[in-house]
């Protein structure tokens, strides 16, 4: 069979291929298009930034005073706020470089910012783009200057950090300054108390009837040395307090005629205490009243606190400023040298003839009837006392020096630390164990002040070391001088102390506190009102 020529079989060739090649490219094209529409549905929605999903927790934002718009990563606000922010703290740096017109252009930057916004959030309308373009664009601009200048987080962060340091120091000054102002309020003695012990003096030299009260009021005597009685002791020379305390106790006592009080007061206030306490009635409770100067056994000799005050360094140190400056101004105070203070660790001297007896603070009120406190069996210890060490602050090494080898040898740092202010104290136990003697060997050790600062609860810690009962906690609540107090555990309380400065006599005394001591005070007598005090 005869082949046909070429020319016949070419058209039928071409039409093949070039009906392929249409196919192809209507299939790329169709492929490009289904990508195109595809990528399409993967692009974000262009709507608007506060219809989008949240971002956040909406309950990691409650109660502050923020919008969605704020949070939104796509929100001109938000960025304009960012912006606010960093270019406040190049001001502060741009002038600690002395680059003064610079800072002035961010301020003047950052106020027409905040115009703005303060503008749309007032007129509650969405903000501008052009006009949010432009102020973010004019920031971006300094900011890009401060960049150049050297403004960086580098340099930023030494400056911040030099900034921190200096108001570390003025805050420390400031604390200290504090802390001494403070002090001297509370050391202070209002004008109004001043005016009462001498208006108290003047009334007993001038009114025969009460001292001729007093001396007929000696056939108590017998009183003064019964056991079967309730005795306390208070050494206080402040005489608002010390009526405070026996008035509380004895209008809270269940059998106030068995309550006998033992008040140690100096030559100053011994005049005005006996008229005060000569005047008044307090429920028919006995009441002795002493001065610690009549206590001729208290001399330099026996007593090593008197001893150290001849020492010529200790009064330096004490009464002139000098010394250690790191050593804190509370315990440079020369009232904690004062043998009023110190008296507690001599009560079986001062009181031979009792066997048992409660010692309170003048800082204390009683809501309470305390006669159970004489039936509590302290298993042979000394001491009746509340432990405070219910955190560590209060344990033996925050009094202690632990670094000295005596104190390193003898004492457990953790052991638990309790309060001064009300202790029942058996006297028998007391002068068997030789407390006093362990005491004055102590203070002798310590009379370079190496073992422990000052104070009188140091010694009172190692004197009764392992010679404490420890009570139940409402006995004896502090704090309300110095922190806040379960309003719970001040209603079952039955001595509040308002331990540290801030006593409820003074004017910066604790208000929500002062009532409790207040009420036991009658604001209402002549002498009181005279010398303008009052609730």
């Amino acid at each position: 069979m005869s082949r046909r020529s070429s020319d016949l079989r070419r058209p039928s060739r071409r039409r093949w291929f070039s009906s392929a090649w249409v196919w192809l490219v209507a299939g790329g094209l169709g492929v490009l298009l289904l990508l195109v529409v595809l990528s399409r549905e993967r692009l974000p929605r262009s709507t608007p930034p506060l219809a989008r999903q949240k971002l956040y927790n909406p309950s990691v934002i409650e109660g502050l005073n923020v919008t969605d718009d704020m949070l939104s990563p796509y929100s001109f606000t938000r960025q304009i706020v960012d912006q606010i922010t960093l270019a406040k703290t190049l001001v502060v740096v741009s002038k600690d470089s002395n680059n003064l017109q610079f800072a002035a252009e961010l301020s003047s930057q950052i106020q027409k910012c905040q115009a703005i916004l303060s503008t749309a959030a007032m007129m509650e309308t969405s903000l501008m783009m052009k006009e949010m373009e432009e102020a973010i664009r004019d920031m971006g601009l300094l900011l890009y200057q401060a960049q150049q200048l050297h403004y960086d987080s580098a340099t930023m962060i030494m400056k911040m950090k030099g900034q921190l340091l200096s108001l570390d120091e003025k805050m420390k000054f400031e604390t200290e300054k504090s802390t001494k102002y403070g002090q001297i309020a509370a050391e202070e003695l209002p004008k109004g108390l001043y005016c009462f012990g001498i208006r108290l003096t003047m009334e007993w030299f001038r009114n025969r009837n009460l001292q001729r009260k007093l001396s007929e009021g000696r056939h108590t005597f017998e009183k003064l040395r019964d056991n079967s009685l309730y005795h306390f002791c208070i050494f206080s020379d402040n005489i608002l307090a010390a009526s405070a305390v026996v008035n509380s106790t004895s209008m809270n006592s269940k059998h106030p005629e068995m309550v006998v009080f033992h008040l140690v007061t100096d030559e100053v206030n011994y005049a005005p205490m006996k008229a005060w306490f000569s005047m008044n009635n307090f429920q028919g409770a006995t009441i002795e009243i002493q001065k610690i100067e009549e206590f001729s056994w208290l001399n330099a000799s026996y007593v090593p606190v008197l001893k150290q005050l001849q020492n010529s360094e200790t009064q330096s140190y004490y009464f002139s400023g000098s010394g250690d400056k790191r050593t804190p101004i509370k315990f440079r105070n020369p009232k904690y040298l004062s043998m009023l203070n110190h008296l507690r660790f001599y009560i079986p001297e001062v009181y031979p003839a009792l066997q048992k007896v409660v010692f309170l603070d003048d800082d204390v009120v009683v809501q309470k009837d305390l006669s159970e406190l004489f039936s509590i069996n302290l298993n042979g210890n000394v001491m009746g006392a509340v432990e405070t060490c219910m955190e560590t602050f209060h344990r033996f090494h925050k009094y202690l020096n632990y670094s000295h080898p005596l104190i390193r040898a003898y004492f457990d740092p953790d052991a638990c630390g309790w309060a001064f202010g009300m202790n029942v104290l058996d006297l028998r136990e007391w002068r068997q164990k030789n407390v006093t003697g362990i005491y004055h060997y102590w203070q002798d050790k310590n009379a370079d002040h190496s073992l422990w600062k000052l104070g009188t609860l140091p010694p009172g810690l190692l004197a009764f070391y392992g010679l404490v009962e420890k009570l139940d906690p409402e006995w004896h609540v502090l704090g309300l001088g110095y922190t806040h107090v379960d309003p719970l555990i001040i209603k079952n309380g039955a001595v509040l102390h308002y331990n540290g400065n801030m006593k409820p006599w003074l004017k910066i005394g604790m208000e929500k506190y002062k009532g409790f001591w207040e009420k036991y005070v009658d604001f209402s007598h002549p002498i009181l009102q005279q010398c303008f005090i009052h609730g």
